[in-house]
C-alpha cells in the first residue's frame, strides 16, 4: 500500500521531474515518476510544449498519467533550435545544445514559480534526465537538491565520465588504425564502440559530453539509473567509485510499473499482434529501430531484399523518417519487386506496441538498433537480438549484448541482402541462434528474480525525503 510520505506539518511532499523531450526519455522519466507517486510522493512534471513535424519532440499526455501534475515551461523553441542541421539528417548533438540553452531559463524560472509560496517548503527534490546540463545547475543553484535520471546504460554512463580522460588519451577523435583496438579501462569496448553521432563535430560533441559529466560532478545529489545489478554490477560499482553522489540502480522501470503503459508519441498498428497468433512459436523476426535512428536509402534497401531471401517471417516497423531523403511525414516504400515477398511472409507497420510484441510466444529474435529501452525490454522479454548500432549509446549497448552478455549476434558494419539473410537463417535456425536464445532466456529468469526481490525504489524515495 502507498504511503503518504509527509512532513511535519502534514504537507504531502513532492518530487519535480524534468523530461528530455525525446520518446526513449520520456517513457522511463513517466515511469519512475509513478514509482515514486505509488510509494506516497506527490509527483510534478516540468515538460517542454514544443511540436515539430517530426514528432520527435511533444509534451507529453496528462490523460494517460491522472496521477502526475503536468507544468509546461512554456520555452520559446523555434524549428530552427529543433532541428540545428536541417534536412532530414538531424545533428543530434547540435540539438541538445540547443535545448539545453533554449530551457534552461523557462525551466528555471517554471521551477521558482513552484516553491514560489511554500509554507513550509513542500518539494523534497528535483530528478532531471542525465542529458540536461543546464537543469542540473540551474536546480541546484535555486537550493533545491536535484538528481539525475541516466536513460541509458550504466556502461554507457560509465564511458561518458571517461571521456575527457579518453579525449587526452587520443582515443579521440577516433582513428581508423585504432578501431579495434580495447579501451583498457572501458573493456570489453573497443574504440569503435566508443559514443559517437554520425554527421555531429566532433568537438561538439566531446564539449556536450564534458558538459554533462561536470554538471554531475558539480550540482548532482544523486544518479538514478535505469538498469540493474544482475546485467551490469561492474559498470554500477566503477561509477560509484567515481562519483561523491550516491547512485541508484531502479531497473528495469518498464518492470517495475504495476500496471506499465507504453508511452509512444506514435500510434500502435496493434493488427499486427493477430498477424502474430498466427504463426507457431518462435518463427518470427521482429525488426525495429527504434523512434529516432534512421538510415540511407540503399541500407533500407539491403535490409528489405536480405529479409525477403532469408526466408524468415518477419514482423517490421518501418515508420516515418527513418529513412534519409525521404520526407519525415511520409513512409518509406518498399523496393520494386519485393511487395509478392512481404505479402507471403511479412508484415510491414509504421508502429508497433513493442512490448506486446517482444512477450508474443511466435517472437523469435529482435533486430534492433540497440536503444536502450529497446535492449531492456528485450532483455525482460528472453529475446535475443540482432545488433545493428546506429548511434549514440547504440554503439556501447550492442557490444556488451554480444560480447558481455552473449544475447545476440552482429549484423556488422555494412549492411547487405546476403549478409542479412545470412545472419537471420543463422539467429533463427542455427546453432548460434540457439545459444543466445538459451543465454537470453536464463538472463530472463535472473531479471525476473531481481524485479521480484528488489528494494530499489524504496531506497531511492526513502533517499530523497533524506535530503
Amino acid at each position: 500500500m502507498a504511503r503518504q510520505e509527509q512532513g511535519s506539518d502534514g504537507v504531502r511532499r513532492r518530487v519535480v521531474v524534468f523530461p528530455l523531450p525525446f520518446e526513449g526519455h520520456i517513457s522511463p522519466m513517466l515511469q519512475l515518476g509513478e514509482l515514486l507517486h505509488a510509494r506516497g510522493l506527490a509527483v510534478s512534471v516540468l515538460h517542454t510544449d514544443f511540436h515539430s513535424a517530426t514528432a520527435d519532440f511533444n509534451a507529453p499526455d496528462p490523460a494517460r498519467h491522472p496521477e502526475l501534475a503536468f507544468v509546461p515551461i512554456n520555452e520559446k523553441l523555434h524549428n530552427g533550435d529543433a532541428t540545428p542541421g536541417g534536412g532530414s539528417r538531424t545533428d543530434i548533438v547540435a540539438q541538445l545544445l540547443a535545448l539545453n540553452g533554449a530551457c534552461e531559463r523557462p525551466f528555471r524560472e517554471a521551477l521558482a514559480s513552484l516553491l514560489l509560496g511554500q509554507r513550509p517548503p513542500d518539494v523534497a527534490c528535483v530528478v532531471v534526465d542525465g542529458q540536461w546540463y543546464t537543469a542540473l545547475g540551474a536546480a541546484s543553484e535555486l537550493g533545491v537538491p536535484v538528481l539525475a535520471l541516466r536513460t541509458d546504460s550504466a556502461a554507457m554512463f560509465r564511458s561518458m565520465l571517461a571521456f575527457p580522460r579518453l579525449c587526452a588519451a587520443g582515443y579521440i577523435p577516433v582513428k581508423d588504425e585504432r578501431l579495434d583496438e580495447v579501451v583498457a579501462e572501458l573493456e570489453p569496448l573497443r574504440v569503435r564502440d566508443l559514443i559517437r553521432v554520425d554527421g555531429s563535430d566532433t568537438d561538439a560533441l566531446c564539449g556536450f559530453i564534458a558538459r554533462v559529466a561536470a554538471a554531475m560532478r558539480a550540482s548532482a545529489s544523486g544518479v538514478v539509473l535505469n538498469t540493474f545489478d544482475a546485467i551490469e554490477a561492474l559498470e554500477l560499482t566503477k561509477i560509484q567509485d567515481e562519483l561523491s553522489c550516491p547512485a541508484f540502480a531502479v531497473g528495469p522501470l518498464h518492470m517495475m510499473c504495476p500496471a506499465p503503459a507504453e508511452h509512444s508519441l506514435h500510434e500502435p498498428d496493434r493488427s499486427c499482434l493477430a498477424w502474430l497468433d498466427a504463426h507457431p512459436p518462435r518463427s518470427v523476426l521482429y525488426v525495429s529501430l527504434g523512434s529516432v535512428a534512421s538510415v540511407d536509402a540503399g541500407v533500407f534497401e539491403e535490409m528489405a531484399w536480405g529479409l525477403a531471401g532469408s526466408g524468415v517471417p518477419f514482423l517490421w516497423v518501418v515508420r516515418p523518417g527513418s529513412v534519409h531523403g525521404i520526407a519525415t511525414e511520409a513512409t518509406p516504400r518498399m523496393p520494386d519487386g519485393i511487395d509478392e515477398e512481404v505479402r507471403v511472409r511479412g508484415k510491414v507497420v509504421t508502429w508497433a506496441p513493442q512490448r506486446e510484441v517482444l512477450a508474443h510466444e511466435a517472437i523469435g529474435a529482435f533486430w534492433t538498433q540497440c536503444g536502450w529501452n529497446s535492449t531492456l525490454e528485450s532483455i525482460c522479454a528472453g529475446v535475443p537480438m540482432l545488433a545493428q548500432p546506429c548511434f549514440a549509446d547504440q554503439t556501447v549497448n550492442a557490444r556488451y549484448l554480444t560480447h558481455q552478455w552473449g544475447v545476440g549476434l552482429e549484423l556488422g558494419d555494412v549492411i547487405d541482402r546476403a549478409r542479412v539473410a545470412k545472419t537471420v537463417r543463422m539467429m533463427m535456425a542455427g546453432k548460434e541462434g540457439d545459444r543466445v536464445r538459451e543465454r537470453a532466456r536464463q538472463l530472463k529468469l535472473q531479471t525476473d528474480q531481481c524485479v521480484a526481490s528488489s528494494l530499489a525504489i524504496e531506497n531511492l524515495a526513502r533517499y530523497m525525503l533524506s535530503l
